[in-house]
């Protein structure tokens, strides 16, 4: 992942703090915005370390490789930050309608998710992960005694997902490829059939 060692990541909840955390344990360099500023990140880069810096939303969207991880309804703020055409972009979003406490379901028509998401970061390669595990999952360590942590994730793009799939690895999770936007982002999304649902991977042995 020489290619990825600087990671963006929009959003300061729990899923970009876990999300950090693993990045940074693993020597990569983490930006990490928000709409309200680096100010307001000061407390959540003191926990991860010299490897994680608060910068503004804009800044942690030039890396290669960005984590999403703002509520939904904010992604149509995020199309000006920067030329996403290329970009990796992993989406962790989940389709509420509101946040504090999450409610209700944006309505996006006939799309995916996921596909919604591709829609408003013009060019950008879009892999659905993470979004089905809930934080703690994410933070704990993903080997257990009884197997690996699976970590699901879906593309359209197979450079992109082999990149994230190669992330995912080094962090310690199993990765599991359920296809493309259309049909793995289903399966992922928000009343999926498959979101909150926690698997692991048992070795063989």
């Amino acid at each position: 992942m020489t290619a990825h060692s600087t990671i963006g990541i929009l959003g300061a909840g729990e899923v970009c703090r876990a999300v950090a955390d693993k990045a940074v344990r693993h020597g990569h360099e983490v930006l990490i915005g928000n709409r309200r500023g680096p100010e307001t990140l000061k407390a959540v880069v003191a926990q991860l370390g010299p490897k994680a810096r608060a910068v503004t939303a804009e800044e942690a969207a030039q890396p290669d490789l960005v984590f999403l991880a703002v509520p939904f309804f904010a992604v149509p703020d995020l199309t000006g930050l920067t030329e996403w055409s290329g970009k990796i972009v992993v989406d962790t979003t989940n389709q509420f309608a509101a946040a504090n406490p999450w409610r209700g379901r944006y309505d996006v028509g006939d799309l995916t998710g996921s596909e919604w998401v591709a829609e408003r970061l013009p060019g950008a390669r879009i892999v659905k992960a993470f979004n089905t595990l809930f934080a703690a999952f994410i933070a704990a360590d993903p080997q257990h005694e009884e197997g690996h942590q699976v970590v699901l994730y879906a593309g359209d793009d197979a450079d992109a997902k082999a990149a994230v799939a190669g992330l995912l690895d080094e962090f310690g999770f199993a990765a599991l490829d359920l296809g493309g936007l259309r049909e793995g982002g289903w399966l992922m999304q928000f009343d999926g059939p498959l979101c909150t649902r926690h698997f692991l991977l048992q070795d063989a042995g």
